[in-house]
């Protein structure tokens, strides 16, 4: 078994005590250290349930403990053996792609790109995902209303989130305030 495939029985335990599970694992070489990288993501508690409402983000204070539990726990162990090591805790970015279904409830109002097996890459927001599949909207383009999509997983090819500098309803809403004389801070 190599080292990255002991590394993640050796860190789920402490980390499922945060309420976070191990997204990946990777051990690479660094010199005459080897860098090992663990992705950490707060645990869902959807039990297959559809996801509606966003998931908040994993703060830095969690992403600190995590960092101390798992280098604790890779300490204890006889894992990383007498080669030192660096440790980088993180949570998975948006580059990277989503492939289960707990990526897309964890993304759910977000932007994505999704190229299904057959047809056409389409962006829309995510307004559902289940154990099955998802639902996005998709928004209005050309001669094409606004419409709701619904995708199983099997059908999706690829999905990655979209970054988004400001979003489209957020600055509505305020805009929409200050017309109205109200003040959105209030």
């Amino acid at each position: 078994m190599s080292v990255r495939e002991q590394i993640r029985p050796t860190v789920e335990g402490p980390l499922a005590a945060l309420g976070l599970l191990v997204e990946d694992v990777a051990v690479t070489p660094a010199g005459r250290r080897r860098l090992v990288r663990v992705w950490i993501d707060r645990v869902l508690d959807a039990d297959g349930a559809d996801v509606t409402e966003p998931t908040p983000s994993l703060t830095l204070d969690e992403v600190a403990d995590a960092t101390r539990v798992v280098g604790d726990a890779l300490d204890a162990s006889d894992v990383m053996g007498e080669q030192p090591y660096t440790l980088e805790v993180t949570s998975p970015g948006v580059d990277r792609p989503l492939t289960e279904p707990r990526h897309f409830q964890r993304n759910v109002s977000r932007l994505v790109t999704l190229t299904p097996v057959e047809g056409e890459p389409v962006t829309g927001r995510i307004l559902r995902a289940g154990a099955e599949g998802l639902t996005i909207e998709v928004p209005a383009v050309k001669k094409q209303p606004a419409r709701e999509l619904e995708l199983r997983y099997a059908d999706v090819a690829r999905a990655a989130v979209q970054v988004e500098f400001s979003r489209g309803h957020e600055r509505h809403e305020h805009d929409s305030a200050a017309h109205d004389g109200t003040d959105s801070s209030e």
